[in-house]
């Protein structure tokens, strides 16, 4: 892909993903009903090192191949994932800092057309999504037992725990290894 070609845009993605706190996801099996909190640090950090195997082994080339027009790439899905990792650094880092703060929203699809990652290198993004995991597992690592209760607000008006926001968050990136065909085990199950 050149860098003058703009891949086709990937349809956006406007559904309501909390039930994932409930019930288990039907496509990748993540079940965030049972991550306990102190489980939410180690699992980030497992799903990040699935995530550098994948782009550390990859060809460039096949790294950027969507498999369908309007599917986003190996490498799109992992920039995602990288911006994923340091959104919700901050949003936890606003939980625990701030009383009841509401989140900005952020389109996730705007973002990655915006920021081409479709042309981003592989390496780099490794390295960066390595790095943003490392930084939201630690700050899960050091939440103290009385702030698990810790209120947040989406934008949309979802409100959410510092538990509840950790196994919900959980969800986006193993879901994201089922979605590049990598089996999310041991995260999801």
């Amino acid at each position: 892909m050149s860098e003058t070609t703009t891949p086709p845009p990937v349809p956006g993605d406007d559904k309501d993903w909390t039930w994932v706190l409930q019930r288990p996801c039907p496509d990748c099996g993540f079940d965030g009903s049972t991550v306990r909190p102190e489980q939410v640090a180690g699992l980030l950090r497992a799903n990040a090192e699935r995530w550098s195997a994948r782009l550390a082994t990859g060809d460039p080339d096949e790294l950027r191949r969507r498999p369908q027009p309007t599917v986003w790439s190996v490498l799109e899905y992992a920039c995602h994932v990288r911006d994923v990792y340091r959104l919700f650094a901050w949003r936890l880092h606003l939980m625990l800092h701030e009383d009841g703060p509401v989140f900005a929203n952020w389109d996730q699809d705007a973002t990655a057309v915006a920021e081409r990652y479709d042309l981003a290198d592989p390496a780099a993004v490794c390295t960066e999504l390595t790095e943003a995991a490392a930084v939201l597992a630690d700050r899960f690592a050091a939440v103290r037992s009385e702030q698990w209760s810790r209120p947040g607000t989406r934008s949309d008006g979802a409100r959410f725990t510092v538990e509840t926001f950790g196994r919900y968050l959980l969800h986006d990136p193993v879901h994201h290894l089922w979605d590049v065909g990598i089996d999310p085990s041991p995260e999801a199950r």
